[in-house]
């Protein structure tokens, strides 16, 4: 943290500066908790030639969009292009879970002009009058032809669009194989079962109650969205059981992984194929009890202060080919078939991107129901406070 005199240690700006390169914060986040954004903006001010050619950009969308979405989630180099062409400059906001986003546009005054929720929580946000009818003529990019329906149709309630896709995925688990012995991990039993033994104090799962209970309810061949009383009680005493062998309970679990800290993890699709990218050593699995399978959508907040920079943020995000250097930046898979014809082959094979048909048949799509569920919730309470 910054000091009184405005500074911050050498470790933490490396800390901040590793998040950055591994796209978990944005560059806006990263600038201002360093301090380098307030130097640049003195002597862009000091110095009118250093200032960004983007901010001398003439547009009628202001000067800002705000953008909530998950963390390693965007390309930070689209963000820039958007900047340049728009004037408009991007501020993401990371999130954890999406009863932390739910939270927040519950509570008011937000500020977000564009948040990303999963497929199950869509209709308790129009429910609760939080939500956007998006008018489509503003979003000419968008062209739903183009994308696979079963991760498409949850953006639409009642026949009203509320959101459009950005892409879908697995949740996982991801392991560094050094660590693994001779018996490589491949199910959620073994996931609980050695994070309580050689792998006690390497083991992080996430901040979210959907994917946290739901993968401790797998443990015993439970529904992965069950809230029935019974078997919730069976996956709390499984997470009681494994806190005090956790290393964290984070959803931005890739620095750890990175530098060693953390050998095993609960793993979503895209941070699964940026890992074993760089490090190999590092395997993504899909539990063969089942778990979940998602989509996530680009929306606009009832409550946006800048709502013609959301549309405009959101076409530009589904141009097929800016989406492209998403996919390659987050690792992804898109429902969207314009920007699956702009990859190369070696990502539409990619068996972490897009696991064979009999893997994801025993996933399962979240629950409207998990989203809201009060036992599932103080579940999750009880166990972070354990």
């Amino acid at each position: 943290m910054k000091d009184n005199s405005g500074y911050i240690s050498k470790r933490k700006f490396m800390e901040e500066l590793r998040r950055y390169q591994n796209g978990s914060v944005s560059r806006r986040h990263f600038l201002g908790v360093t301090g380098l954004g307030a130097a640049s903006a003195v002597m862009g001010a000091a110095i009118p030639g250093l200032r960004p050619t983007a901010a001398r950009a003439q547009t009628d969308i202001g000067d800002r969009v705000i953008l909530a979405t998950w963390p390693n989630y965007h390309d930070p180099e689209n963000f820039e292009i958007f900047t340049e062409t728009t004037g408009a400059y991007t501020q993401v906001n990371v999130f954890g879970s999406n009863e932390e986003m739910l939270a927040k546009l519950q509570a008011g005054g937000s500020g977000w002009d564009v948040f990303v929720p999963t497929n199950y929580t869509i209709t308790t946000y129009v429910d609760e009058d939080l939500i956007e009818p998006l008018d489509l003529s503003r979003l000419p990019n968008y062209d739903p032809s183009a994308f696979n329906p079963r991760f498409a149709d949850a953006g639409t309630v009642n026949g009203t669009v509320y959101a459009v896709p950005k892409n879908w995925g697995t949740t996982g688990f991801a392991v560094n194989s050094d660590h693994e012995g001779g018996s490589a991990m491949s199910s959620w039993k073994a996931f609980w079962d050695r994070t309580r033994d050689d792998f006690s104090g390497r083991t992080m799962v996430h901040d979210y109650q959907l994917t946290t209970i739901g993968n401790a309810l797998k443990y015993f061949g439970y529904s992965f969205n069950s809230v029935a009383e019974a078997e919730l009680a069976d996956a709390e005493q499984l997470l009681i059981d494994a806190k005090p062998h956790l290393f964290a309970i984070s959803s931005d679990y890739q620095p750890a992984m990175r530098s060693g800290d953390a050998w095993l993890t609960m793993c979503w699709t895209g941070d699964g194929k940026q890992l074993n990218v760089d490090m190999p050593e590092i395997r993504f699995v899909l539990g063969e009890e089942g778990g979940e399978l998602w989509s996530d959508y680009y929306a606009i907040p009832k409550s946006a202060p800048r709502k013609d920079a959301a549309y405009a943020l959101i076409n530009f995000l589904l141009d097929p080919e800016v989406n492209a250097r998403e996919v390659l930046a987050h690792g992804y898979p898109t429902p969207d078939q314009r920007t699956k014809d702009l990859l190369p082959e070696e990502i539409l094979n990619d068996p972490i991107l897009y696991p064979a048909e009999e893997l994801l048949s025993a996933l399962e799509f979240g629950a409207a129901a998990t989203l809201t569920d009060p036992n599932r919730a103080e579940l999750m309470a009880r166990f972070k406070s354990a």
